[in-house]
């Protein structure tokens, strides 16, 4: 099990980036979160297998089409036991 937490910037918000991360976060069977934040990032945290996380995380790196990633930083932490995806 791993658990990563994400701070995603670039023309993140208003693309539909939180529903492309919930969708594919499902798909691959991970739990956690993600969210808008007022700077104009998004947050998201992973747990899984590790390479569903390590896979998620090369996904975020795209992202949906309509955005446009600049930096992405990854935090490693230690497994909380999140139980499902949500959007917050």
């Amino acid at each position: 099990m791993k658990r990563v937490h994400l701070f995603i910037s670039g023309n993140v918000q208003g693309v539909f980036f939180r529903a492309f991360v919930r969708e594919r976060a499902i798909n691959l069977g991970l739990n956690g979160w993600v969210k808008n934040l007022e700077d104009g990032r998004v947050e998201s945290v992973f747990e899984g297998e590790n390479d569903k996380v390590n896979r998620m995380v090369e996904l975020c790196k795209k992202g949906p089409s309509s955005a446009n990633i600049k930096n992405i930083n990854v935090i490693k932490e230690e497994v909380q036991r999140e139980r499902s995806f949500v959007v917050r």
